[in-house]
């Protein structure tokens, strides 16, 4: 077994990047009811050192610095010219994800733990995928529940026809939001079901939401219907205030599995039931992501999350946006034509 220490940096110290309260109260969210943040994850495995930050923000390098104690650059271009790195946490917002992953690949990183979702473009997503397969570099985005040992656990059994034949699903969640919020959900549908999207029929939310990251950002929520490979129907209900818990829904012919995140409950159609209760042990998703992170860095494991899922659940996002823009007409996934050009100015 090895004992390498890989140095890691941070580009990006706001609310996830680092920890940064500050900025989560111009969000209005905690960072306490994160599932980790890029800065503890790092710190807390033995075998990370975390040994840079970067950041625009002289309040976010000058607090990261004094939680941290490392250096810290105003120019990510600049940490990545002086730190020999290993791994590095791209945790911007989404528009320029491509640029520093691309970056990345080409100073030789080794893996590059990207925020989610992938990028605003399809064109982006998949040159960062294109740049890491080239290099070969370990792309990993923070789509926490492809790390959450419940979920991996669900994926067991419905792949082992533990719902029996799916059926169909459901996908809600409150505060809209597709680019930011919806990824989580469309993606952690793709690693359940195990199913490529066909097709999507889509309505946007237009109510006008402001977006908590700023202006210049527009990530409205909607509802719709995904269809995936085999004809399963996934209906989305999630209005840009909507008030439904976040809840994944999976039917099968012998019962039912219902997701809130972090728990699981099984209902089987003989009367039977099941409660996954969400571990209390302390670790992380994304502390479970740093740990798979260093075992792929040491060579022992194929890495669980293959990132072309992450630019598929980029494509379906993209997909409500131009099914939208057809009155909801049903619009095939792949995307072809301008529908792939289209941007979604998530933060």
């Amino acid at each position: 077994m090895t004992n390498t220490t890989y140095r890691a940096g941070i580009i990006g110290l706001g609310f996830i990047g680092g920890a940064d309260q500050v900025s989560g109260d111009a969000l209005g969210q905690q960072v306490s009811g994160l599932d980790g943040t890029h800065f503890d994850a790092l710190s807390n495995h033995p075998r990370v050192d975390l040994v840079a930050g970067s950041s625009r923000d002289a309040g976010r390098r000058e607090r990261f610095a004094q939680r941290a104690s490392t250096t810290t650059y105003a120019n990510w271009e600049e940490m990545l010219a002086q730190e020999s790195l290993d791994i590095v946490s791209v945790a911007t917002y989404a528009p320029v994800h491509a640029e520093i992953t691309v970056a990345c690949a080409k100073q030789r990183i080794r893996a590059i733990y990207c925020e989610k979702p992938i990028a605003t473009r399809l064109p982006d997503a998949e040159q960062m995928l294109d740049a890491c397969n080239d290099a070969g570099a370990l792309l990993v985005l923070n789509h926490q529940r492809r790390f959450n040992l419940n979920h991996r656990r669900l994926q067991e059994l419905i792949a082992a026809d533990g719902l029996g034949e799916l059926t169909s699903a459901s996908l809600q969640w409150g505060s809209g939001r597709l680019g930011n919020v919806g990824t989580h959900m469309i993606d952690a549908l793709l690693m359940l079901t195990g199913r490529r999207i066909e097709a999507i029929s889509a309505t946007l939310d237009l109510a006008g939401k402001p977006d908590c990251r700023g202006p210049e950002f527009h990530d409205p929520g909607g509802w719709g219907v995904i269809k995936l490979e085999g004809g399963i129907m996934v209906t989305v209900d999630a209005g840009d205030y909507a008030t439904v818990p976040g809840q994944i829904i999976l039917n099968g012919t012998d019962g039912r599995a219902i997701s809130d995140g972090s728990n699981v409950t099984l209902e089987y159609w003989d009367g039977r039931q099941e409660h996954w209760e969400g571990t209390s042990d302390g670790v992380s998703g994304m502390d479970r992501a740093v740990t798979e992170i260093v075992e792929w860095l040491d060579g022992g494991i194929e890495f669980p999350y293959p990132a072309s899922e992450a630019v598929d659940t980029l494509e379906a996002i993209v997909g409500f946006h131009a099914s939208h823009a057809r009155n909801a007409a049903w619009t095939e996934i792949p995307l072809s034509g301008a529908d792939r050009e289209r941007e979604v100015l998530s933060g």
